[in-house]
């Protein structure tokens, strides 16, 4: 999956998960980044009861990056960095 800010469906908009990938991408480009997602939510434009959801599905699906789930305190931390 690329995370290019390219559209994806017939009306301009890109989906939650190529948003989130996206957004991850990003952020990640200059080394490993750990992080809430009750932290970046708003960020995003997603809840984090979301975000824990696709962050699964972009763990299993994305090529430009990788994404492990690193720890549970209070919430699940994700670390992110380029593949």
């Amino acid at each position: 999956m690329s995370a290019s800010l390219q559209p994806s469906d017939d009306d301009g908009e890109m989906s939650k998960q190529e948003r989130l990938t996206a957004y991850l991408t990003q952020k990640a480009e200059d080394g490993e980044m750990y992080f809430k997602s009750k932290f970046i939510a708003d960020e995003v434009g997603l809840s984090p009861k979301e975000i824990g959801a696709l962050m699964v599905q972009i763990r299993d699906s994305a090529s430009d990056i990788e994404v492990e789930k690193w720890s549970y305190t209070s919430a699940t931390t994700w670390r992110v960095e380029p593949a």
